[in-house]
């Protein structure tokens, strides 16, 4: 799960991470308020949305007078915000955060993130803040610091410094970056974040050490244990149908291609999404309805993967363990009635009761089309397409 920039701010806030003072608006006399409040006599004027590059893109802006927090304000809110995370379509900005002017000395990069190679808490810290750190990493890799972290004995203070080292900073310095770094830390395993980012991570004019900005991701798995994390949660920013899959215990993930999938269990739906392309198709989406799916869940997920438009067929692949092949036919028979399905529909099942499952399709008196394997099904699903196209 995503949060916005003052969300992230507010969470690392509370360990101890400095960050400027500022105020969340909705409304351009909010943002005026939100103004009135801080000291000036600069502010700056940031959307709020979950992607990165908003700066470049136009939502992020520089004021030195009320009048001009209030145009500015006025300008943005509302807007179509493209920036190279959100794609060609953008995204409207519903929220501003008006923050404090910062008097920057130099931009760092500092983040904490997790590293799946080792399966431990991996810090990165660069001089070459406020850039892309891919962009980074591929042209200067040798000026990315990551530090690999045990979780047996934590983050200690001799790491801290020996990142602080590594971006530079000296004296008074050094000590205001490894109690950054030490808060940073602390929030990441406490809130279980899978991610981190401060970008830059600043150095005023007085040698403070100061987010200027934030990103925070976390684990949706681990959700349950922060009510107040999952209150930040902003509807507006995710797919509508991938929240509707959420609240019916389906895990979805909208992609770009044209061919539906609903498959039992992630690994099968990734090899299900590979073989879609091994024959010359692409993936709509990840759908996995998981073991324990009812007739009902299976009629939800129908109506998601029919909800994206540039769906023109859909690939069923079951392998029924724990999940009865005969539930997922009448579940299928059931979704393709209800839904009026006139889009190709490839159904491949094996596994628990799967003749049962198989006689109840064919029963049906509906255009489905089985299949005998995963290879077959892919086959036979890219071809279906191409003959309704």
């Amino acid at each position: 799960m995503n949060i916005h920039e003052h969300q992230a701010k507010e969470v690392l806030g509370r360990y101890g991470v400095a960050v400027p003072k500022g105020g969340v608006a909705f409304s351009v006399d909010e943002a005026v308020k939100a103004a009135e409040a801080l000291p000036g006599p600069v502010w700056v004027v940031k959307a709020q949305i979950h992607a990165g590059g908003r700066g470049k893109g136009g939502g992020v802006k520089v004021a030195k007078s009320l009048n001009e927090v209030r145009a500015l304000a006025d300008g943005i809110l509302g807007m179509t915000l493209v920036t190279h995370q959100t794609g060609p379509a953008g995204k409207e900005v519903k929220r501003l955060y008006i923050e404090d002017g910062c008097d920057i000395a130099s931009e760092l990069y500092l983040s904490a993130v997790m590293d799946r190679g080792s399966s431990r808490i991996a810090i990165m810290a660069s001089t070459e803040g406020g850039m892309d750190i891919e962009q980074v990493a591929a042209e200067t890799p040798e000026k990315i610091h990551t530090l690999v972290i045990d979780p047996i004995t934590g983050l200690q203070p001799h790491h801290a410094r020996r990142l602080a080292f590594a971006l530079g900073l000296r004296d008074g310095q050094v000590p205001s970056a490894v109690k950054l770094i030490g808060a940073l830390y602390q929030a990441f395993i406490d809130t279980d974040a899978s991610l981190v980012e401060i970008n830059p991570l600043v150095v005023t004019g007085g040698g403070e050490v100061i987010a200027l900005d934030a990103k925070m991701n976390f684990d949706d798995n681990a959700l349950y244990r922060h009510d107040d994390i999952s209150g930040m949660r902003d509807p507006d920013e995710e797919d509508a149908a991938e929240l509707e899959a959420a609240e019916a215990d389906l895990n979805y993930i909208k992609l770009d291609g044209n061919i539906g999938c609903m498959v039992n269990g992630a690994g099968l739906a990734m090899a299900t999404m590979d073989i879609i392309k091994l024959h010359g198709g692409e993936p709509a989406n990840f759908l996995d309805v998981g073991g324990g799916a009812t007739k009902e869940r299976v009629t939800t997920a129908f109506k998601i993967i029919l909800s994206d438009d540039h769906v023109e067929g859909i690939l069923v692949n079951i392998f029924g363990g724990i999940m009865r092949c005969d539930v997922i036919a009448e579940g299928v028979v059931a979704a393709a009635r209800e839904l009026s399905l006139t889009k190709p529909l490839v159904v491949r099942l094996e596994g628990t009761n799967v003749e049962l499952g198989k006689k109840i399709m064919a029963e049906s008196g509906l255009r489905i089309i089985s299949a005998d394997d995963l290879g077959d099904a892919a086959a036979k699903v890219v071809e279906a397409v191409k003959e309704a196209q």
